[in-house]
């Protein structure tokens, strides 16, 4: 497995040519890194007049390995090749290594640039990414891969010191400036042109060759993929997008340190990796970092399996319209008389800090007059005033604060709240939050807990994630107010009343929901059935040799069909195509060899068997393959009125290019019937074209939607570059 890095822009608050001063004086060798010994210069090529400058060299590293593993593969140093090309009028710097030693085994690369600061010429930022790929190691493969990570980490935090160490020795020297390049007056003028890569030389450690006078301020080789060099503290968040490159929306270190906290090297990476992922298949619906990196924290940042969690998440939030539930859940009367939880203050901390008095809350009663969805939506209401608070409390402690403190109190606990209805719905409860919310609950205080408490703690334990579980503090009786109680974690100042401190509590008292409030199974079951299916969105499975279809009937020309699908499970193709004919009715066939059932009508098909495309329908849009996970938004202008007909169908993946027969996965995927299915959520709209160009007006005019909000329609990345379809047969964008 290919194991791979990336790094967050760290930026120096000192201009580049002093940055490059004091970093070449850390070459030939330097005393602050003892693995690396030295490094010989295998080839030098400089421009005329002196503003492109190449140098290769060959380094030499004694990595800190078991001994027994140096002399089973029998060398004692690893050397690495490493190129530099400095363009002092653009004022970058572009560095590309790569192991030598063990090449046809170990496949280790980098990539550095130092660069200007983009909204701060005086400034130079730094940037790296590198891959490991172990092919085979006498059988060490897992621990040469935990050896090269450990000393890679260890490395790149020692690439900041050691800058800011040559950076305080120039200052030290009296060197507080160093000139910028610029050509010579008298010189002819000569376009830029890229830089040219020396062909890399037969390495021979006699090869040394002597660098000119003015090679004094050329810098040395910066990384050597296991020695890493890193910027100094930068001023600010990086987020902006940085005009006229592809990389758009850079985290910096500053910025990680001040809003997340203190993460490792490879935490960073991952979290680089993981936003970089969404922004190229989630445009402008991406969740805030903090959000992401909670997600990476509750798998232990394991990539494959956050992302997993987390699309699952954000589809979740969109098909629920979750971001926009704070705005638009009105809590029924009865939570607000008999739900004895609200948020109280915070913890020694700065946590935010939420009193729920579980003891006294008529859970049998809140059931049977609101039903199970009700108190999930209020339950969901919490979580999201909870992320609300926890970025205003990191703006007024300074300080990153991604999770809050619970305080229950369980007198009052007795065999009513064990009622099976009611321990259902906690379960149903428990189970959603820990989906969709992992790692927001940083402390949970659990009070009074009597002796029926471990009967429910027996029952819902099960379905909480072990690291939640450390969370958790109990205290049965008054244990809570000696040594290592309530005061080690709140304030005293703000301990409730009804735990003996002096601090008035607004939570609800609670008491038993009057039987006048209660409502029938019937109405309950209907109220959880509205709830539960009020969204815009619709689902649909997706099975090899049965795609989904929807039917758009078009009347006026020149309408714009809009789309906003996320892909759940599996890959597909989506297309779209015109037809004068309008279609048969809908079919739900049985899957043809596999005996699948479509369920539910979620699986539709529009186009007759018998219908010769070109001649009974056309294809209006090119087919644009989807990938799972992704999220797609794209319109559609209508040049003829007719029937449309939106279709997702399974994506097979092709055969192997060499031979006609199909691939290993293919044979063992046919196994398995679910591997033939597929689901995409998704929303349509036929909008008038002026009212599409008024939409779109209205969205660049609201500027880019960032943190878990997303547009209503979903449609916040449309472009105005659909208003004109004169000139061709149709006019579209689609966007991942």
């Amino acid at each position: 497995m290919v194991q791979k890095y990336q790094s967050p822009v760290r930026v120096y608050k000192q201009p580049f040519e002093l940055v490059m001063a004091a970093y070449e004086r850390r070459f030939p060798t330097c005393p602050l890194i003892p693995m690396f010994v030295g490094s010989d210069v295998l080839s030098e090529d400089q421009s005329e007049d002196g503003c492109m400058h190449n140098v290769e060299r060959r380094c030499k590293l004694d990595v800190d390995a078991p001994r027994l593993l140096k002399r089973i593969a029998g060398v004692d140093y690893v050397y690495f090749n490493q190129k530099n090309s400095l363009n002092r009028l653009q004022r970058t710097l572009h560095i590309e290594s790569h192991n030598e030693t063990f090449s046809n085994r170990v496949i280790i690369s980098e990539e550095c640039c130092y660069s200007v600061h983009p909204e701060n010429e005086e400034w130079t930022c730094f940037e790296q990414s590198a891959s490991l790929d172990i092919k085979s190691f006498f059988g060490f493969e897992s621990t040469v891969e935990k050896i090269a990570m450990k000393q890679y980490a260890s490395s790149i935090k020692k690439g900041k010191e050691i800058i800011e160490y040559y950076l305080n020795q120039l200052e030290e020297d009296g060197i507080s400036h160093v000139p910028r390049w610029s050509p010579d007056p008298a010189s002819p003028v000569r376009p830029l042109t890229p830089v040219l890569r020396l062909p890399e030389l037969p390495v021979t450690p006699a090869i040394s060759i002597t660098a000119p006078a003015e090679s004094a301020s050329t810098p040395p080789p910066d990384s050597l993929a296991l020695v890493c060099k890193e910027g100094t503290s930068p001023p600010g968040s990086l987020n902006e997008p940085i005009v006229g490159t592809p990389d758009a929306d850079k985290l910096d270190a500053d910025y990680i340190k001040r809003y997340l906290g203190d993460l490792t090297p490879l935490q960073e990476s991952c979290l680089i990796r993981l936003r970089g992922w969404l922004q190229e298949t989630h445009k402008g619906k991406i969740p805030k970092d903090e959000h992401i990196l909670r997600f990476l924290r509750a798998r232990d940042f394991n990539m494959e399996k956050a992302r997993e969690i987390l699309c699952q998440s954000l589809t979740w939030r969109k098909q629920h319209q979750v971001d926009y539930l704070l705005e638009t859940w009105s809590c029924p009367q009865v939570l607000h008389d008999y739900y004895t939880g609200g948020w109280h203050h915070h913890d020694k901390d700065g946590r935010p800090l939420y009193i729920l008095r579980l003891g006294q809350m008529d859970t049998k009663g809140l059931v049977r007059a609101l039903g199970e969805e009700s108190l999930l939506r209020h339950v969901l209401s919490i979580n999201e005033e909870g992320l609300r608070r926890c970025e205003e409390n990191t703006k007024v402690f300074g300080r990153p604060i991604s999770c809050w403190t619970c305080l229950v109190d369980l007198e009052g606990l007795n065999m009513r709240h064990l009622w099976r209805p009611g321990v259902k719905a906690l379960l149903r409860i428990i189970e959603v939050v820990e989906a969709n919310y992992p790692e927001t609950l940083g402390r949970l205080l659990i009070l009074r807990a009597p002796r029926v408490f471990p009967v429910l703690w027996t029952l819902v334990s099960p379905f909480i994630d072990e690291n939640t579980r450390k969370k958790f503090l109990i205290y049965a009786g008054n244990d809570y107010q000696g040594p290592g109680g309530l005061v080690d974690y709140i304030d005293k100042e703000i301990i409730p009343d009804f735990l003996g401190g002096e601090c008035m509590c607004e939570v609800p008292e609670g008491g038993l929901v009057p039987k006048s409030l209660y409502r029938t199974p019937e109405e309950l079951e209907t109220e959880d059935i509205r709830l539960w299916t009020e969204t815009i969105y619709q689902s649909a499975s997706v099975f090899k040799g049965a795609p989904h279809e929807l039917l758009v009937e078009i009347i006026d020309a020149s309408s714009v069909i809009t789309w906003d699908f996320d892909v759940c499970k599996g890959d597909v193709v989506f297309n779209i195509y015109h037809s004068k004919r309008a279609p048969q009715q809908p079919r739900k066939d049985q899957q043809a060899g596999h005996g699948i059932t479509s369920p539910g009508g979620n699986n539709v098909q529009l186009i007759d068997k018998s219908w010769m495309l070109g001649q009974d329908y056309s294809m209006v849009e090119s087919p644009l393959t989807c990938k799972e996970g992704e999220s797609v938004q794209g319109s559609h202008v209508t040049r003829w009125p007719g029937f449309y007909i939106l279709q997702w169908r399974f994506h097979s993946m092709p055969a192997c290019a060499a031979t006609n027969l199909p691939r290993m996965d293919d044979v063992l995927a046919s196994l398995q019937v679910s591997s033939y299915k597929c689901k995409v959520m998704y929303y349509t709209e036929v909008l008038g074209s002026e009212d599409f160009r008024t939409a779109c007006c209205d969205v660049q005019s609201l500027g880019s939607m960032t943190s878990l909000e997303s547009s209503h329609s979903g449609f916040s990345q449309l472009s105005a570059a659909t208003t004109s379809s004169s000139q061709s047969q149709s006019s579209s964008m689609i966007s991942r």
